[in-house]
């Protein structure tokens, strides 16, 4: 019976032009990969420091591995709090330049996980960006708060909210700061100024953000100069990281409540020591970054250039993160399929990751690629036309 339903609803999705499936990768996810045992040039990744497969860090997490297994073993509040946990704890705040950090097992967790335990409070509110992430919109929907939503960063549309939200007592504000789907920049500056002026909790995820931007890749809050005027910091060790998990960065005392009333954190396992000690290790390789981070910004500024010379659409991008907007979804798939010819992997993104009327290729660049990567990517792509 129901897999007699379950056929009718992916017979549904295949004609709509949605069917998703799994491509299997037989290599690390670097700037190049091997997929059904040929090469190809990978577009597709959050890698952004090509920090994937590195030495130090395998390094790292075999050491970490020998000491306390692999595995967490059990939620932190009963037997799975080790050293390891707190010390990437310690570093992750002091990257942030916040009080307290606390790690969850992934990027999805800490948005719903923060979100839900801080909005579910008594008169509570969530406003947000059009275009944030969907575990943002998860976590609002898990709180069962009142959601507000903003035109995509308009800081006008913004404060008109602000001002409707007014007799909330928490008013909990959220934005990323690079968007992923569409590699523009959140007006971080303009967003702290108006959550302290109506008194409202901000809350900023930096999952692209960190280790591209910044001096030492603290994100594009440290850019802007805005660190200090952020309340809450998310963040993901799995893209420029190249690890896996999640985290929030703020006070102590939110750190300590999200400790006894986040479930996403009270009802899961530890995250393994070996991805800990791992992301240490990246973090340090991070900081010390800065001529990665400067290949690729640079490589990124260039790719764009060309793509909008050749009258692509590629929305306002000013990060790694290039959108090649086709709109529909036959020319988008149209289009990854002629680029997989070429030799270049990436995949078409289709609704309901962006909206009805904007699919796209999304191209993810990382401190990896070569400028003869970029130029067989350039080669391929212009030769595709629309019409």
């Amino acid at each position: 019976m129901l897999d007699d339903i379950l056929s009718e609803k992916l017979s549904n999705i295949k004609k709509s032009g949605l069917l998703r499936k799994l491509r299997l990768i037989s290599s690390s996810p670097a700037a190049n990969v091997i997929i059904d045992g040929k090469k190809f040039i990978n577009f597709s990744s959050n890698n952004y420091l090509d920090l994937a497969g590195n030495e130090e860090i395998n390094k790292a997490a075999s050491e970490a591995a020998r000491k306390y297994g692999l595995g967490g073993t059990s939620s932190r509040l009963v037997g799975g709090n080790l050293s390891i946990h707190e010390e990437l704890e310690t570093e992750l705040a002091a990257f942030k330049n916040k009080q307290a950090s606390l790690v969850f097992p992934s990027g999805y967790q800490a948005n719903a996980g923060v979100i839900s335990a801080l909005a579910s409070m008594e008169n509570s509110c969530v406003i947000m960006d059009k275009l944030n992430h969907a575990s943002i919109w998860d976590g609002a929907k898990l709180s069962g708060a009142r959601v507000f939503v903003y035109d995509h960063c308009d800081m006008n549309s913004f404060e008109i909210v602000l001002k409707r939200a007014r007799g909330y007592a928490v008013k909990l504000a959220i934005t990323e700061s690079v968007f992923s789907m569409d590699g523009d920049a959140a007006p971080l500056r303009e967003f702290a100024e108006l959550c302290q002026k109506y008194d409202a909790v901000s809350m900023v995820d930096e999952a692209h953000s960190a280790g591209v931007f910044g001096k030492e890749g603290r994100g594009l809050a440290e850019m802007y100069g805005v660190q200090d005027k952020i309340d809450i910091v998310i963040g993901t060790l799995s893209k420029a990281f190249a690890v896996q998990g999640g985290f929030v960065c703020s006070s102590r005392k939110l750190v300590d409540f999200l400790v006894n009333k986040s479930r996403a954190f009270i009802y899961t396992t530890a995250v393994s020591p070996a991805i800990c000690a791992a992301a240490l290790k990246s973090l340090e390789l991070v900081k010390k970054a800065g001529s990665q981070r400067e290949h690729l910004l640079k490589t990124a500024e260039n790719l764009n250039k060309h793509l909008k010379r050749q009258g692509f659409d590629t929305s306002n991008s000013c990060t790694q993160i290039i959108p090649v907007i086709t709109g529909s979804i036959k020319n988008t798939e149209k289009l990854s399929a002629a680029l997989l010819r070429h030799g270049a992997f990436a995949p078409a993104i289709k609704p309901p990751t962006v909206p009805e009327g904007f699919a796209r290729i999304r191209i993810s660049l990382t401190a990896g690629h070569t400028k003869s990567d970029i130029e067989k990517l350039l080669e391929a792509i212009k030769k595709q036309s629309f019409s």
